[in-house]
């Protein structure tokens, strides 16, 4: 009887101080099943259990209790039995779903490989792939791969994504290498959704190197690839610039059987036609899209976008147009910069009447017609058939209810002012700000120029205060327009504030401000001044044209410095200047007038040899 209590004893105590991995380990060996509502794990690797109470003693006995062996007569599973396994990857898959005991899950899963009859499932890879992903267990994975090898089991197609798709994200380049390789020699499905979904990782990632160096490693491992990994690979190309290699991957791919979605065939041809157009082969990708358009592969908005910008690039305007047309008659032409690519072609061109067909066609699909297609239509107009002709294509559009903007408005008031119909431009400009386009530095720098044209320094003043006030501040031009006119005027106080403001503001004076300068000095015979902005000049680099020079010969013939006289004429041939007559003429005054007879015959002498 006390045999009998200390045998129920040391089996409970037993029970009770293992910790949990080793009841775990104990189910390695066999498992015994009893009546009751739980199973309990017993380790029968013996031919028998032992009471053996060392661990824990019984109370009430002191003395040694004698070691007996008992058989108890359950039948030992045999280590390959498939339903033990099977258990086995139950619990494991058990421990994965409660996130506490995940890395008890892991544990359990590498204790099991060292048994033989273990053998994972796909659910139990399943859960070991999503908690090394997790955890960011980039080495474990590499075991794993390692075990997809070594018991020839693998994931299932979605989890095969996740994992190589978590791979790349996390640049693990190698590691996405190793996954593939063990794919691709053991299941050639699996294989071609995991190089699938690594290409479209890359890509995603702008990786396109990494996506065709992988397509070159496995293009000769026989693979039936899908249609999804011929556009990866087709985009990877097109986008490093390598088109011809897109177009041979697609006549690759062009007879393979695939039944893929409509709209992943219409995605290969568009990077197809893409490609054509990117080596000049616009009327090949026209050709390639009639023939899809046969299979019943479905068109959209961006086959008119390639298509349309790679013809006009290459000009090929007139079947432009027509895609341009039968674009439109499907309502798939939503991109206006379309039609300002093709306007500016044509007036490129000097067909400024189809541009303006073009325009119309915008007004038809209700697309608003641009600012900047309206100016490039008006200048165009303007150098074809002259400022009168632009006027009055202008005036047509407005009727039309085109609304210009502030490019256009600019345009326009130039021409006015060009023309001389000053009080138009000034209608202009207060329809400028009017509508809210008080801030265009073009526009007020013209009719600047158009008062001191006019002589109206107050007006160019105020309007340059007008200018500064809503923020707007004058450029390069304005400032040679405002000094050019103080100039003319011999107004030279206003003339050095204006410099003084240029050297405060950081705008570097140009040869147009130095030819003002030095004219409105030299009406007042001050040559001295005229010298010393012309030594300023020189610092600048820039090369001295004919009306800065026959300004110079005079100061210099005046003042009697021969030297630097001819050692500017010399510079001026060096450089290529043309000498037109009337420089010729005073510069041959000039000096004669100076009693330099031998400097004039040497110009002379040059001038005929040039």
């Amino acid at each position: 009887m006390a045999i009998a209590h200390s045998l129920d004893w040391s089996l409970s105590s037993g029970f009770i101080c293992r910790s949990r991995s080793s009841l775990i380990n104990s189910h390695f060996a066999a498992t015994v099943k009893f009546s009751f509502p739980f199973v309990l794990f017993f380790n029968l690797s013996s031919r028998s259990v032992r009471a053996d109470s060392s661990a824990c003693s019984p109370p009430f006995l002191e003395e040694e209790a004698p070691e007996i062996e008992l058989d108890l007569g359950f039948e030992q599973k045999p280590e390959s039995s498939q339903a033990d396994y099977v258990e086995l990857n139950l619990l494991i898959c058990s421990f994965f779903k409660d996130l506490a005991t995940e890395s008890i899950g892991y544990e359990c899963y590498q204790s099991s490989k060292g048994r033989t009859d273990f053998r994972p499932q796909i659910q139990t890879l399943k859960f070991l792939i999503r908690y090394l992903i997790q955890s960011k267990s980039w080495g474990l994975l590499f075991a794993l791969c390692n075990d997809f090898k070594n018991y020839r089991v693998f994931p299932d197609q979605s989890t095969c994504r996740k994992l190589i798709t978590a791979c790349v994200k996390a640049r693990k380049l190698k590691l996405v290498h190793s996954f593939l390789e063990v794919f691709v020699e053991n299941d050639p499905e699996i294989s071609a959704v995991g190089i699938e979904s690594a290409l479209k990782g890359f890509n995603q990632l702008h990786m396109y190197r990494y996506s065709v160096d992988l397509y070159q490693k496995f293009q000769s491992s026989s693979l039936d690839l899908s249609l999804a990994c011929c556009y990866l690979i087709m985009e990877a190309y097109l986008k490093m610039g390598k088109s011809e290699k897109a177009v041979e991957v697609f006549h690759d791919f062009k007879n393979a059987k695939d039944s893929s979605s409509s709209s992943l065939h219409s995605k290969v041809y568009l990077i197809l036609c893409e490609s054509l157009g990117k080596m000049g082969r616009s009327n090949e990708a026209v050709a390639c899209f009639r023939e899809m358009l046969k299979k019943g592969i479905a068109e959209n908005h961006e086959f008119y976008s390639s298509l349309i910008r790679n013809l006009v690039r290459g000009g090929e305007l007139e079947m432009a147009e027509e895609l341009m047309l039968e674009g439109e008659s499907k309502n798939m032409i939503r991109n206006p910069d379309l039609f300002f690519q093709l306007i500016v072609k044509y007036v490129e061109v000097g067909t400024v009447e189809k541009a303006l067909g073009i325009v119309a066609s915008m007004k038809r699909a209700n697309i608003k017609v641009s600012d900047c297609i309206l100016c490039a239509v008006v200048n165009g107009f303007r150098r074809k058939k002259g400022s009168k002709a632009a006027l009055q294509v202008y005036k047509n559009l407005v009727l039309q209810g085109h609304e210009p903007g502030q490019v256009t408005y600019a345009s326009i008031l130039n021409i006015y002012v060009h023309q001389g119909l000053y009080s138009m431009a000034e209608s202009v400009l207060a329809e400028m700000e009017k509508r809210g386009f008080d801030k265009c530095v073009v526009a007020y720098s013209t009719m600047i120029v158009a008062y001191a044209k006019q002589g109206k320094t107050s007006e160019a003043t105020r309007l340059v205060a007008k200018m500064k006030s809503q923020g707007c501040y004058p450029n390069i031009w304005t400032y040679n327009s405002l000094l050019e006119m103080n100039g003319k005027a011999l107004n030279l106080r206003q003339m050095e504030k204006i410099l003084k403001e240029m050297s405060r503001r950081k705008i570097t004076r140009n040869r147009v401000s130095y030819t003002s300068i030095i004219s409105a000095y030299n009406r007042i015979k001050d040559y001295e001044s005229c010298v010393k902005y012309f030594e300023e000049f020189k610092l600048t680099g820039e090369k001295v044209d004919a009306t800065l020079a026959g300004i110079l010969v005079a100061v210099f013939s005046k003042t009697n410095r021969v030297d630097e006289l001819v050692e500017l004429l010399q510079d001026m041939k060096s450089e290529g200047t043309k000498f037109d007559t009337r420089f010729y003429r005073s510069a041959l005054v000039a000096l004669r007038d100076a009693g330099l007879e031998v400097q004039a015959r040497w110009l002379e002498r040059t001038l005929k040899k040039s």
